[in-house]
């Protein structure tokens, strides 16, 4: 395809946002705003089928299942086939955190959808994930929002290197440059490295944010339902894009695992227009800087990891890979203060499930609480590359790490991963 053929292709591509909205990069004083405008997510697709409406009475799963079953119904059968998908360990694995669309990812891509459609798969998101402040919808929303500011960054950046969004886990942190979080960021994009574990495959047509296949922007996000939403059945809601995968897997009309949940943001925070500042990982981050910060000098130095690293351990491609020990001070010896603030620390990424499911986990956390584990690399700060925080127990397993930026690089970006030893995809797998 020519040059002035792919412009013209990505010029005709509308780069769709959720909930309707699309954002743009706008440079205010040295700082940028995020400039929302209403726009149409374009195309007309048959539905298979007269349109299903949602059960408003159904509760727990059965509404999740009817959900999904109302915006099966606005698909056509060719969509229909690549939201459905076999519930195999191949398909349950295929998340990244990297921006390479559905070259590593199963489902239907959101910008493919018309605004109907669009608004039939948000609420399938709202009803699984919980809506309202502090939710998992809530959460994913502002990821995406995040993405959309990196697309529009990245569009106007000179340069079109691949990111550089997957660093070695070896990487030594003393190696890097600190960096403020909340700094105001200009987009740069000089970095003409590439990741090693790049996903191969051609790009959707108009993306941007490099070669390679690597695509920013709410619009590459993907929905996909692993075996058939049902009451009684095993299946999984599978959703995902840069910087974020869920994964919960459904058995016998309960929530059987709400993990592996990926999630990420660049830049860490921003203003809109409407003067609106979002920063999706902040209670995250913080709930762990609370955590740390009551830490003596002694239990520091206890709690200290001797590795580095540059990314989460246990990201995608790295299931089953938990350490043999743990490392880290051992919650047993914290005071009944900061055994608290261990749970308020888990919490932020539980809580991305529905609440009676989060409920649930959080007690099971709770009683094994005295056999977990904290640890740490780097600094405590949260603000460098390299800084790393980790919690560990018979169950719960969380990372967070902070990374140079790749498209804002005056400024770190967040890397956060929550696993369970034994309810990850539901426990269907075995892995070794």
């Amino acid at each position: 395809m020519s040059k002035e053929r792919t412009r013209q292709v990505r010029s005709r591509r509308t780069r769709r946002t959720i909930a309707g909205a699309a954002t743009a990069l706008v440079l205010v004083g040295g700082g940028f705003a995020v400039a929302n405008a209403s726009t149409s997510t374009g195309g007309t697709h048959k539905a298979a089928g007269a349109q299903r409406p949602v059960d408003k009475n159904a509760k727990g799963v059965a509404a999740v299942v009817s959900a999904a079953n109302a915006f099966l119904n606005t698909l056509d059968s060719d969509q229909q086939s690549s939201t459905l998908v076999d519930f195999s360990q191949a398909n349950a694995t295929a998340w990244s955190n990297l921006p390479c669309a559905g070259t590593c990812r199963p489902g239907i891509e959101f910008g493919s959808l018309t605004d109907d459609q669009l608004a039939a798969a948000e609420h399938v998101l709202k009803i699984a994930l919980g809506s309202g402040k502090d939710t998992g919808y809530e959460h994913v929303l502002q990821t995406l929002k995040a993405d959309d500011v990196l697309a529009s960054a990245e569009s106007t950046s000179s340069a079109s290197a691949a990111p550089t969004d997957a660093p070695s886990a070896s990487a030594s942190a003393s190696d890097s440059a600190s960096a403020d979080p909340s700094a105001t960021a200009t987009a740069t994009s000089t970095d003409t490295a590439t990741p090693t574990d790049a996903p191969t495959g051609a790009p959707p047509s108009g993306g941007t944010g490099g070669g390679g296949g690597f695509s920013y922007g709410s619009g590459y996000y993907y929905l996909a339902f692993l075996g058939t939403p049902s009451k009684t059945g095993t299946w999984q809601l599978h959703f995902g894009g840069h910087h974020l995968a869920v994964n919960i897997t459904y058995k016998d009309g309960k929530v059987e695992g709400a993990s592996p949940f990926f999630t990420g943001v660049e830049p860490t925070s921003w203003t809109a227009d409407d003067g609106t500042t979002y920063s999706p990982l902040a209670k995250f981050r913080d709930g762990l800087l609370k955590l740390t910060g009551s830490l003596s000098t002694e239990q520091l130095a206890e709690a200290k990891l001797s590795e580095s690293f540059g990314d989460v351990l246990l990201g995608p491609g790295k299931d089953g890979d938990f350490p043999e020990t743990k490392e880290g001070i051992k919650v047993s010896e914290l005071s009944p203060k900061q055994k608290k603030l261990v749970l308020a620390a888990i919490h932020p990424w539980v809580a991305d499930v529905d609440d009676a499911t989060a409920a649930q986990l959080m007690k099971t956390y709770a009683k094994e609480l005295d056999e977990t584990y904290v640890s740490y690399s780097g600094s405590t700060d949260l603000t460098t590359q390299g800084d790393y925080v980790r919690i560990d127990g018979p169950s719960v397993w969380i990372e967070f790490v902070c990374q140079n930026g790749v498209v804002f690089q005056d400024q770190v970006h967040y890397h956060t991963v929550y696993r369970d030893h034994t309810r990850d995809y539901g426990n269907e797998f075995s892995f070794s």
